[in-house]
């Protein structure tokens, strides 16, 4: 597989969210001039002191794209400079292909949505006959994180048309109230377990059944020591998605099926949910924290991802405030050093105002004016 590099010119607000976002990513060495380099799954991320930002591995223009659309959205007056070496070149990427499985009939299962803050965990299993082969081709069906939404929302409802197939999806609280019970992997093995097992029953006549392999075979199969009917005839595979084409529909149908709900998610939210969970996902949280309370975060978002602490974080600055405004009255019942307290009791009461605004908690705002007035 073909190394890449692209070159993105980053401007200093992108800098500094690029320095918060590999803070924990980042390497003990620096080439010279380097700001810093890190390790962003199969891409090594470099940052210089000019501004110049170098994405190198197998997937640079997926690891590079986040950061070209962040470029865009804080400075769209700019013209977004890049460069990529990829295209200097003639050789095409091609798909890694198994005969024995690609040109077999399979079952392939594939899931979407867990590596998104926002939104739900989606898997599905389709059943391909080895005859819909040149049909998926014809498509350009691939693993569904090579092509873009626009393309999969055009193909996929001809596919299902066509090619037998059954999704699960959980959703932000029924995988939140599991969290503490089953790690991620488990969830995704039960899921896929569900749907195999589903489609096995409904088409017999399969010759392999694959899976992409997200765990090693014993420990997929100790996540599934519980469940019934657990499907063993499987065959794992790493990049399955580019192997056997009931994997990769699999993978789109399920993406199809995610930005629908992504889709009726931010209609009800007023707000255009970023994908992901890097730092413009903290600042949409922020946004339904305040417009809905953190509550809503339970029925949206992840609860385990890094980024709800990141989003709460005004929350402890609320309590400190309290904590403070603890204090100060303190102070004036042992003290009685009402002057100083008059002071400071109305700067802390009216940052307890501002606070209670940014959480629409009107009614509590009054009574804090009130209570300074009557004092």
């Amino acid at each position: 597989m073909k190394q890449k590099t692209i070159t993105l010119k980053v401007s200093e607000n992108t800098r500094k969210e690029m320095e918060e976002f590999f803070q924990d990513l980042k390497r003990e060495k620096t080439p010279p001039y380097a700001v810093f380099q890190a390790d962003d799954c199969d891409t090594v991320v470099t940052l210089y002191e000019s501004g110049k930002a170098v994405f190198q591995g197998h997937d640079a223009d997926l690891s590079s794209q986040f950061w070209i659309e962040r470029e865009k959205h804080l400075n769209p007056l700019k013209k977004v400079e890049t460069t990529d070496s990829s295209n200097n070149t003639k050789e095409k990427k091609e798909i890694i292909k198994n005969p024995k499985l690609y040109n077999a009939t399979t079952i392939g299962s594939d899931e979407v949505g867990t590596g998104d803050y926002f939104g739900p965990i989606i898997v599905t299993a389709t059943y391909v006959e080895k005859e819909n082969v040149p049909f998926l081709e014809e498509l350009g069906i691939r693993d569904s994180k090579k092509m873009t939404d626009e393309k999969i929302l055009e193909v996929v409802p001809l596919i299902i048309k066509k090619i037998p197939y059954n999704s699960i999806m959980l959703t932000n609280k029924e995988y939140n109230s599991n969290h503490d019970k089953y790690n991620m992997n488990k969830v995704k093995a039960i899921l896929h377990n569900k749907m195999l097992y589903k489609t096995k029953m409904e088409h017999p006549n399969y010759e392999y059944i694959v899976v992409d392999q997200f765990a090693e075979k014993y420990v997929y199969f100790n996540y599934l020591k519980e469940s019934s009917n657990v499907v063993r005839d499987i065959t794992f595979l790493t990049k399955a998605e580019d192997q056997v084409l009931s994997v990769a529909c699999a993978s789109v149908i399920s993406r199809y099926l995610f930005l629908k709900e992504y889709d009726k998610l931010s209609g009800e939210l007023g707000f255009i949910l970023p994908k992901g969970a890097g730092p413009i996902v903290d600042e949409v949280g922020k946004k339904i924290v305040q417009k809905f309370g953190k509550e809503k975060l339970n029925e949206v978002a992840k609860l385990s991802f890094k980024n709800t602490e990141k989003i709460l974080n005004k929350w402890k600055l609320i309590f400190f405030h309290i904590l403070i405004f603890c204090y100060l009255n303190l102070l004036w019942f042992y003290y009685n050093y009402l002057f100083y307290f008059l002071i400071l009791h109305f700067v802390f009461l009216i940052r307890l105002i501002q606070f209670c605004y940014f959480l629409n908690h009107y009614k509590y705002m009054i009574v804090h004016l009130l209570y300074f007035v009557i004092y």
